[in-house]
């Protein structure tokens, strides 16, 4: 089976060849030949590609300087397993996920993999259409009797006569307010079905921000009242898109407690989300997506939570025989021996810091960073975490004396609309300490090169993260600070974020700072960590950067939460809170390493 696919967004025949034949055109054999191939769509705006006259010679996807064609081939079987097509060289989705009552089920897999795309079939704001235009889209009797013998049978007879009610929590958050407006408080009893607003508010602590309005809330604000909008409402089929985004640790632990609670009523729960700790302390059952994003994604069949995260991490499905990733994710059991914390001479220093601003204070140790380190920073929001790195980062600029020179990916990105990606890059690429071959491993890396024709106006906000930080360490600096660089990336892409940033700190011979929620990437990154306590929005207290082992202690212990270590792939699991494991590491003062 050959499918081609054309990506719309990066076409741009009017740019390629402005006064003759476009490349993919005059290239391709079989035009030559005579067969219309390849043409000229209609407008002029795009190419179109016959797939069935295709001989997937790939001289194409050479040819096109905006990189907008792909022809992959796949297993014949596929042919019939075929969920949904955009049109006729478009993305393509295989198989289905299957819900059931009384379970949360888990979706797995890189963004622009069919996710989204699985959650409208669900909710029904698509159709299955089975790859088949042109007025032959199959019918309800012919997707029900597809499905027939499982779980998707009854689902889509329930879907077909809208028996089923569908609540959908949106991936995101930050358009709420472009839609909905008023005080948090008169949004969410208006969705209190069943006179539980009082519990929610409690459970994921909003009572500070009942009174303020939509508009002014935060992301992590606006998170948890989306999350709990959604749990109040009456519904039948719960789908929840990336739920922890903005979100602290205790904050993300709350918020899974509350999902699962919806299987106590026998709902369906589907969950799309990024930190795998989470993902496994919510899901019962797991499906994982493989796949080119943008090209074509594979469903796997169900797994359970702990075996599908595991296979994710190795990159082989056994029961398919398929291997998706050259190499497994490895992570390491006890803080690496060679760590470079309190090693190497001191890059920065600094000394005790007090900062107010209006109702909080910021206490600060004073400190220093080595030459190779990387310094994690650890604490809920609203604790002076973005503040700390601002210090720093002025504190260098306006210190000529220290001869340092400074390079931040902040939280909230902000770069001109009217650049290309391209245009970024190049403006940067008179960094004299960088090697090409650094930057190329960057671009290659970051996946900067499909979409470097592209403006930042028209950038998703993990396409975005990317090129931000590529930017950061692009620039030629001594000192990184990076606040939340995980924020909209998909798995794949935070842990080859977390290696990226490894492998260029050793390479470059600096150091970092780094703030992060994600408990997983943070423990691929960090070679010590500073942790941030007090009462968020009131006071905040940061102590001298600790080893990585007291570092994650003396954090999780204020999260009250433990994490203990799969015995495979040694990756960080959340232990249920009051469970034996729980218990018996707290009173050991183990909370996420392995006890010797």
């Amino acid at each position: 089976m050959r499918i081609a696919v054309l990506n719309k967004d990066r076409c741009k025949p009017e740019k390629c060849s402005p006064f003759g034949e476009k490349p993919c055109i005059k290239y391709c054999p079989r035009v030559r030949t005579g067969d219309n191939t390849i043409v000229l769509s209609p407008d002029g705006k795009n190419v179109e590609i016959i797939e069935n006259l295709c001989t997937g010679c790939g001289i194409c996807i050479k040819k096109c300087p905006f990189n907008a064609i792909s022809i992959v081939n796949l297993p014949d079987p596929l042919k019939n397993q075929i969920t949904y097509r955009y049109g006729p060289d478009q993305f393509t989705l295989f198989r289905m996920a299957i819900p059931k009552k009384g379970k949360v089920l888990g979706l797995i897999g890189q963004n622009g993999i069919g996710k989204s795309t699985m959650l409208k079939i669900l909710s029904g704001d698509i159709r299955i259409n089975f790859g088949r235009f042109n007025g032959d889209v199959p019918k309800d009797d012919e997707i029900i009797d597809f499905f027939k013998g499982s779980e998707l049978q009854q689902y889509f007879v329930d879907l077909q006569k809208e028996n089923l009610k569908i609540i959908h929590k949106p991936q995101d958050i930050t358009n709420i307010p472009k839609y909905v407006s008023g005080k948090v408080y008169d949004l969410l009893k208006k969705n209190d079905f069943d006179d539980k607003l009082d519990k929610i508010v409690d459970d994921l602590n909003l009572n500070e921000i009942l009174e303020r309005e939509i508009e002014v809330l935060s992301g992590g604000e606006l998170q948890r009242v989306a999350t709990a909008a959604a749990y109040l409402k009456d519904g039948d089929v719960y789908l929840i898109d990336e739920p922890s985004s903005y979100l602290d640790v205790s904050e993300r632990i709350n918020m899974a407690k509350l999902i699962r609670s919806l299987t106590d009523n026998d709902k369906i729960v589907i969950v799309v989300e990024h930190d795998l700790a989470i993902l496994d302390y919510l899901s019962d059952y797991v499906s994982l997506f493989y796949g080119i994003p943008g090209v074509y994604g594979i469903l796997s069949h169900p797994q359970g939570v702990r075996v599908g995260i595991n296979i994710y991490l190795n990159g082989y499905i056994k029961d398919e025989n398929l291997r998706f990733r050259e190499e497994p994710i490895k992570f390491h059991a006890r803080p690496p021996l060679d760590s470079l914390f309190g090693s190497g001479d001191i890059l920065f220093s600094y000394d005790d810091l007090e900062v107010s601003q209006g109702d909080f204070q910021l206490e600060v140790k004073g400190s220093e960073i080595h030459l190779g380190e990387i310094i994690g920073i650890l604490g809920p929001n609203g604790i002076g975490k973005t503040t700390f790195i601002n210090i720093i980062s002025n504190n260098i600029k306006e210190n000529k004396g220290e001869n340092l020179k400074v390079s931040v990916k902040p939280q909230y990105i902000k770069m001109e609309n009217e650049e290309s990606i391209s245009q970024v890059i190049k403006s940067i690429k008179l960094s004299s300490h960088l090697s090409q071959s650094y930057k190329k491993r960057l671009i290659n890396n970051l996946n900067l090169e499909n979409i470097k024709e592209r403006m930042i106006s028209e950038l998703s906000g993990g396409e975005l993260q990317r090129v931000a930080i590529a930017k950061c360490l692009m620039t030629e600096a001594d000192l990184y600070l990076f606040d939340e660089p995980s924020a909209f990336l998909d798995v794949e892409m935070r842990l080859q974020v977390a290696q990226l940033l490894r492998k260029s700190i050793e390479e470059l011979k600096k150091a970092a700072f780094v703030v992060e929620h994600d408990i997983i990437t943070q423990d691929f990154i960090a070679d010590s960590i500073l942790v941030f306590k007090g009462n968020p929005g009131l006071n905040g207290i940061a102590g001298v950067p600790q080893n990585l082992r007291d570092g994650f202690n003396a954090f999780l212990k204020i999260m009250d939460i433990t994490f203990r270590r799969d015995s495979v792939t040694k990756r960080p699991r959340v232990n249920k809170i009051g469970s034996n494991k729980d218990d018996y590491q707290k009173r050991i003062n183990e909370y996420y390493y392995i006890p010797k």
